[in-house]
């Protein structure tokens, strides 16, 4: 059976004795510890989402900056592509007007040998008609 003598009152005082040591030497520390750690994490988290936010406005400022670059370099191929197109159509356009202008000249140089041509076959037709006749008839005209 269970005595109940001063053994008793010792151990009792020896368990709170103990609890208030270990409290102080060990709980205290660690819920400590514990709780440092737990707001470094939390900074950290809060520097992640920081570091986060920041990259992505980066990125929409380097997106931003990528549309309007693309945007002045096509209103550049387009202007240069336009400018060589003006370019090529003034060249043929100046081509086109030196043929018609050869072409002319050559028309005209043939409309004038064709005239020559038929005016000296007039010349030439009353005698190569009489000439013809007297072959045809078989006497001279």
């Amino acid at each position: 059976m269970i005595t109940m003598d001063i053994t008793l009152v010792i151990q009792i005082v020896n368990m709170v004795v103990l609890m208030f040591l270990l409290n102080g030497v060990l709980y205290k520390p660690v819920k400590k510890i514990l709780r440092e750690r737990s707001e470094k994490l939390q900074g950290m988290q809060n520097e992640i989402s920081d570091f986060e936010k920041n990259a992505k406005l980066r990125q929409e400022e380097v997106d931003a900056k990528m549309a309007k670059a693309s945007g002045k370099a096509k209103a550049a191929l387009d202007s240069a592509r336009a400018e060589a197109q003006a370019a090529g159509n003034e060249k043929l356009a100046a081509i086109k007007a030196e043929a018609d202008e050869g072409r002319e000249e050559k028309l005209a140089e043939i409309r004038s040998q064709v005239e020559r041509a038929r005016k000296e076959l007039h010349a030439g037709l009353e005698g190569f008609a009489t000439e013809m006749a007297g072959k045809i008839l078989g006497r001279s005209l």
